[in-house]
């Protein structure tokens, strides 16, 4: 589980319901700063019991580099709704046209971002249609399933959610987890503000962690199909990673021709261990990109 330091949107950005040809979705957008020539606007797509306030460090970083930046909860994650139990709602394929519906609404061309699960289901969204995007990163999101320690943990997930309330789960996962542990992968705990963290995961329908813990632990690798899109990709990690091992994201930014930047210090989540430099990246790998639109 990713650590945002703070839910409240920073100074300038605003928190409300999208409105899409595929519904509402939670976001928190964040104009370009004051002063700035405006060179674009970012979709930013949260993994795996995360959230748009994972993006949070980001904004005011990427606005004074003239990005807008909107950061999206995905169908049935924190504060967009979703059905409890039907899993089909979840499909990658759906949540896909979710993404490219949001960034129609956010207004295309967009560059996009998908942290871990995020980044799968952004990849999903350019291979139907690659057209409303300028360019997509992957951070800390893998070629295929994640590791088999990480499929483990979501195994276990999954098992609970199956018997027990999202409340009786969040009560077991923190008394499984130890308070110094650091953020190494997807479902990682320690955190420091608990009941923010809590009214988080009470939000997620229990249908969407099931089916996209299944889809983290079943994915294909299309780095093929992707690399055969015409658009620049950006593959960025921290230094280390548990649910994606970083050699392996190497490898996938080679058979991407992607660029490629590795945040010294940060783990599964460059965004929250280290906003300032994962910002700076992102924002020098768009103004190397080609303008559109």
């Amino acid at each position: 589980m990713s650590r945002p330091p703070t839910f409240a949107p920073p100074p300038g950005a605003r928190a409300y319901s999208l409105r899409t040809s595929r519904g509402e979705f939670a976001v928190v957008d964040a104009p370009v700063a004051d002063g700035v020539t405006p060179r674009g606007t970012a979709l930013l797509l949260p993994g795996f019991t995360g959230s748009k306030e994972d993006f949070n460090p980001l904004h005011e970083p990427l606005a004074a580099r003239g990005y807008r930046t909107v950061a999206v909860d995905g169908r049935g994650q924190y504060q967009s709704d979703g059905p409890d139990a039907d899993e089909s709602a979840y499909a990658q394929d759906e949540l896909a046209k979710d993404v490219l519906a949001q960034a129609a609404a956010v207004g295309a061309p967009v560059h996009l971002v998908g942290h871990s699960l995020g980044g799968q289901i952004a990849r999903a969204a350019v291979l139907l249609d690659p057209t409303p995007f300028r360019s997509l990163t992957l951070m800390s999101s893998g070629p295929a399933q994640i590791s088999g320690s990480q499929q483990q943990r979501v195994k276990l997930l999954r098992d609970a959610l199956a018997v027990m309330s999202m409340a009786k789960v969040w009560d077991a996962i923190q008394a499984m987890e130890p308070p110094e542990e650091t953020d190494t992968g997807e479902l990682d705990e320690g955190l420091d503000d608990r009941d923010d963290l809590r009214r988080r995961w009470l939000g997620n329908k229990p249908a969407q962690l099931i089916a996209t813990g299944r889809q983290l632990c079943t994915e294909p690798d299309r780095v093929g199909e992707l690399a055969a899109v015409a658009l620049p990709f950006h593959v960025l990690s921290g230094a280390h990673d548990d649910t994606w091992p970083v050699p392996l994201l190497d490898d996938m930014a080679v058979r991407l021709h992607a660029h490629r930047t590795v945040i010294a210090g940060a783990e599964h989540s460059p965004n929250t261990d280290r906003p300032l430099e994962t910002a700076r990246a992102f924002a020098d790998f768009w103004d190397s990109t080609p303008k559109t639109g």
